[in-house]
C-alpha cells in the first residue's frame, strides 16, 4: 500500500499546472522594464493590520494587493491546508486509519485521539480542518506514507510544485520548529489550489460539522475556529492558524455575485478585520476582464499570399483595480521566423497582457490552418 501510495505522490506533485513562458526567435521587444511580482496599488485597503498580507482572486491568480508578502514567517496551523490537500488526492474518503501511539500523543489543538481508535480518512481530515485537530494531522500522515517524515518530504515537493518557493515544512500541523516557515503569497498559492478539491472547499466553509469515529462507535461535533464564516456572511473558508511565533493568523474565502477571492493575513491583532477589509475592498474596487474567449482568433500572421489566423485555446480573464483598466494592454510578439511550412495548430507566438509595466500574462498563439507560402511576419501592438 505504501509503495503504490509513493508512485501516486509522485504523479500529485508534479500534475500541476502552470503557464508556458518561451523564448524562441522573438520578434518585437516588451516594455523596457519588466516586474513579475505584484505592484503594490496607490488605491488599496486601509487599516489592514497584519504584518504580511495577500489578496488573491480565485479564479485567475492575480494578486490585487499584497504587503510583505514574500517575508518567511512562521505559519502555525495554516500549515494544515497542505496536510489536507495532500490526504484528499492521495487517499481515498473511506480509507479507515487505525490512530498511533505517536499521533495519540501529539498535544495542543487536538482530536483527543487514542491509541488503537479507528475513522475514516475523510472524518480526519476534516478534524484536522475544522477543528485544526494537530494529532489528526499525524494520523493522516502515518496513514498516507507510513511516517510523518516521509509525508513533510512531500508537502515541501508539492509547495515547490504549486510555485510556493519560500516555503519549509519539517512537520504537518504547524506547531512551532526553527525551520518551519512559509510566506503569505504561498499560503494563497496552496489554498488557491485547496479550493479547487471539491471536498476541501467543502469542509472548510462548514461552521459545524460532526465525525463519526468507527471503533469505538462514537461521534465528535466540531465548530470552526474560523469566526469570519459567522461574521461575515460571503465567507466560505479557510484556515486559521495562531502560535506565539506567529501571531494570529487566517487565510479566507468569500464568494460575492460568482466571484471568489481569496485573503491571507499573518500576524495580525484582528485577523477577522482585517481579512473582511481586504475582500470587501476587493469585491468593491477590483474587477475581472475578459479579454478573449476560447478560441478567439486575435490577431493574423500575414503571408504573401494568404494570412494566418491565430488564436487563443483558453480564455484570458485577468482582474484588476478598477481604476487601473486603462492601463491594460495586450502585445502579440511573434516567435515563429518567416519560414514555411506552417502547420495547423503549430504555435506561431504569444500574447502578453500588460498592466503598465506589470506583466500579467504569457500565452501562445496558435495557428488555425495551414499555409504552404513563404510568411512575411508582421508586429501588432494593442490597446484592450
Amino acid at each position: 500500500m505504501i509503495r503504490q501510495k509513493w508512485t501516486c505522490a509522485w504523479c500529485c506533485v508534479f500534475l500541476c499546472i502552470s503557464m508556458s513562458n518561451f523564448s524562441t526567435n522573438v520578434y518585437g521587444a516588451p516594455p523596457k522594464k519588466t516586474v513579475t511580482k505584484p505592484a503594490i496599488l496607490a488605491n488599496k485597503p486601509s487599516g489592514v493590520g497584519a504584518a504580511a498580507v495577500v489578496l488573491m482572486d480565485v479564479t485567475t491568480g492575480d494578486v490585487l494587493f499584497a504587503k510583505q508578502a514574500d517575508t518567511r514567517r512562521p505559519p502555525a496551523s495554516t500549515t494544515k491546508i497542505m496536510t489536507a490537500i495532500l490526504g484528499l488526492e492521495l487517499g481515498r474518503p473511506d480509507e479507515v486509519v487505525t490512530v498511533s501511539q505517536k499521533a495519540a500523543a501529539v498535544g495542543e489543538a487536538t482530536l483527543h485521539l487514542d491509541p488503537g481508535e479507528r475513522i475514516a480518512l475523510y472524518e480526519l481530515i476534516t478534524g484536522a480542518l475544522v477543528r485544526s485537530g494537530n494529532d489528526a494531522c499525524v494520523a493522516i500522515a502515518e496513514h498516507i506514507m507510513g511516517s510523518e517524515e516521509q509525508f513533510v518530504k512531500l508537502m515541501n515537493k508539492k509547495a515547490m510544485a504549486l510555485g510556493a518557493q519560500n516555503t519549509n515544512f519539517v512537520n504537518t500541523n504547524g506547531l512551532p520548529r526553527k525551520e518551519h516557515y512559509s510566506t503569505a503569497m504561498d499560503l494563497a498559492l496552496m489554498a488557491r489550489h485547496g479550493l479547487q478539491i471539491p471536498q476541501f472547499a467543502s469542509i472548510t466553509r462548514q461552521k459545524e460539522t460532526e465525525i463519526h469515529f468507527l471503533e469505538p462507535d462514537v461521534f465528535m461535533d466540531l465548530r470552526n475556529t474560523n469566526k469570519l464564516l459567522w461574521n461575515y456572511p460571503f465567507a466560505n473558508g479557510v484556515k486559521t492558524g495562531t502560535t506565539t511565533a506567529a501571531g494570529k493568523c487566517l487565510v479566507a474565502s468569500a464568494t460575492k455575485d460568482g466571484r471568489q477571492l481569496l485573503a491571507v493575513v499573518l500576524n495580525a491583532p484582528d485577523r477577522f478585520g482585517d481579512a473582511k477589509k481586504l475582500l470587501e475592498w476587493g469585491f468593491e474596487k477590483t474587477e475581472n476582464v475578459r479579454l478573449f474567449g476560447a478560441g478567439q482568433a486575435v490577431e493574423e500572421f500575414l503571408s504573401q499570399k494568404k494570412p494566418v489566423q491565430v488564436f487563443v485555446e483558453s480564455p484570458i480573464d485577468v482582474s484588476i483595480v478598477k481604476v487601473e483598466r486603462e492601463k491594460l494592454l495586450t502585445r502579440v510578439v511573434w516567435e515563429k521566423a518567416a519560414n514555411l511550412p506552417v502547420r495547423a495548430g503549430e504555435r506561431l507566438g504569444r500574447l502578453e497582457v500588460w498592466l503598465g509595466e506589470q506583466k500579467l500574462r504569457t500565452v501562445p498563439l496558435i495557428s488555425e490552418t495551414e499555409v504552404g507560402s513563404r510568411l512575411e511576419p508582421l508586429f501588432f501592438f494593442n490597446s484592450k
